[in-house]
């Protein structure tokens, strides 16, 4: 694990899985984890226009945002349905967009086709930039004792910098539990900046232990989470959403739900009694299907594990204390994110 090019994303079963990530899901929650993120894919956004143009394109606001700001955002169909969501930054010049490589391509044809007579230019910055992670409480310590230095960045904030003459860019993600960064760079120079970061400490994380990561902190990711038959408020991520904003594709609906008070189904966690669900297992309560299972994963808590599930249930099951069913597991409602995975501080 000592390198960029040895972390292999592959899993084994899953008992072994833990054993093997449990060290270094500690060093993302208590020490600092280093980890690739070529699963991340980088779209500019240049001309005059962009601003406005995305500004009706996305459930977010970024009229008014400052450069160096970014927010989180879906884009959606006319029946408020997702197709996407990615991060947009305002980088002065340009906006950048930070989405899942397995929707990028997806999105850019969408934004291609909505620009009709608009002065907005599309680039895929991927063989510009490679993005790289840094997660945990002690990334500070290890970024000074690599020499690299940068001002004290709020959540979706991100500031130009280098290292060693080295430009970087460095941005604060919204993770809600953890501390942790996005550093992009040219691709020439991620294992230079790679090693000196190892060297200063950093513990390099597989795949396999930033998903459990998220799932601990209760983060739908796009894809097996979020889908496209999904509504915005279903998914409980309301830092996606400004009601205050002009019209884009979608509003009536995500308006309407908001005017209304509720959807039928909400995302939430639950813990697990019994064998691990498979994601896409309905939850059922007496013998009735009340929503769905999209992630699982055994968190290592203590010298143990403790099984967890992200998934959708029925509003109106919501409130209820006692356990569901999912195939041969019992689940449990549980609040987000799942602490109990995390060290008291």
């Amino acid at each position: 694990m000592g390198s960029f090019a040895s972390i292999h994303p592959h899993a084994s079963a899953a008992a072994a899985q833990l054993a093997s990530t449990a060290p270094e899901f500690e060093a993302l929650i208590s020490g600092c984890g280093l980890f690739p993120l070529n699963s991340r894919a980088q779209i500019s956004l240049s001309g005059k226009d962009r601003t406005r143009w995305l500004n009706g394109m996305i459930t977010n606001k970024v009229r008014d945002l400052p450069p160096g700001q970014g927010v989180y955002a879906f884009v959606l169909n006319a029946q408020g349905h997702i197709l996407g969501d990615l991060y947009a930054y305002n980088r002065g010049e340009s906006l950048l967009l930070d989405t899942d490589q397995s929707q990028s391509a997806k999105l850019e044809e969408i934004f291609r086709r909505h620009i009709i007579m608009d002065a907005v230019a599309i680039a895929n910055l991927a063989e510009q930039w490679t993005a790289i992670g840094i997660a945990g409480p002690k990334v500070g310590q290890v970024l000074r004792n690599a020499g690299f230095t940068f001002e004290e960045l709020k959540p979706l904030q991100f500031v130009a910098a280098s290292w060693q003459e080295l430009p970087l860019s460095v941005a604060r993600s919204d993770n809600p539990v953890v501390e942790s960064y996005q550093i992009w760079m040219a691709p020439e120079h991620v294992s230079w900046f790679w090693g000196a970061l190892t060297g200063a400490g950093a513990t390099a994380v597989g795949t396999a232990a930033v998903e459990l990561l998220r799932i601990a902190c209760g983060i739908p990711r796009y894809g097996p989470d979020i889908r496209e038959r999904d509504l915005p408020q279903e998914t409980e991520q309301l830092r996606a959403l400004n009601f205050e904003k002009g019209c884009y594709i979608g509003q009536e609906i995500v308006e309407r739900i908001r005017s209304r008070g509720k959807v039928h189904r909400k995302f939430s966690g639950f813990e697990v009694t019994g064998p691990l669900p498979v994601p896409g297992v309905k939850i059922q309560c007496d013998g009735k299907d009340i929503g769905e299972v999209t992630s699982s994963a055994s968190l290592p808590v203590g010298s143990g594990s403790q099984p967890v599930a992200l998934g959708y249930i029925r509003r109106e099951a919501a409130g209820a204390e006692h356990p569901f069913e999912a195939g041969d597991a019992r689940l449990r409602l549980a609040e987000l994110p799942f602490m109990a995975a995390f060290p008291k501080r």
